[in-house]
């Protein structure tokens, strides 16, 4: 038999606790371009690539070797993580090199790993 589901029997709003988070809550507009950035980090390619290069800076020739893909899905990945500011482009002569962009791609990683271990 399912159990039940605790239901509040509460009739008294706590109105200083609605309040404070009201006062606090993302807007619409954060709330969607957050939404947005962790859509970036459901697809599983995605995360592969993000933790190939926390390891090491690479190429698309490169990253398509480690990651056994073609180079054009590698760069169409890359489009994708270079528009949310995931990860950035350094042109050395005529070989470019992408890596994460900065320490805060580096946290997200690190916590997202972090809570699934627990």
């Amino acid at each position: 038999m399912p159990s039940k589901l605790e239901i509040c029997s509460c009739t008294v709003i706590h109105q200083d606790v609605v309040d404070a988070a009201s006062h606090q809550m993302l807007s619409n507009e954060v709330s969607a371009k957050l939404s947005e950035l962790f859509k970036m980090f459901a697809d599983p390619t995605r995360i592969k690539l993000l933790n190939v290069l926390y390891i090491s800076e690479m190429c698309v020739c490169d990253l398509a070797a480690c990651l056994n893909m073609t180079q054009s899905a590698i760069s169409h990945q890359l489009r994708l993580l270079k528009l949310y500011n995931l990860v950035k482009a350094r042109k050395d002569g005529k070989v470019v090199y992408y890596s994460l962009a900065d320490s805060h791609v580096t946290d997200i990683l690190d916590k997202g790993l972090e809570h699934i271990n627990e």
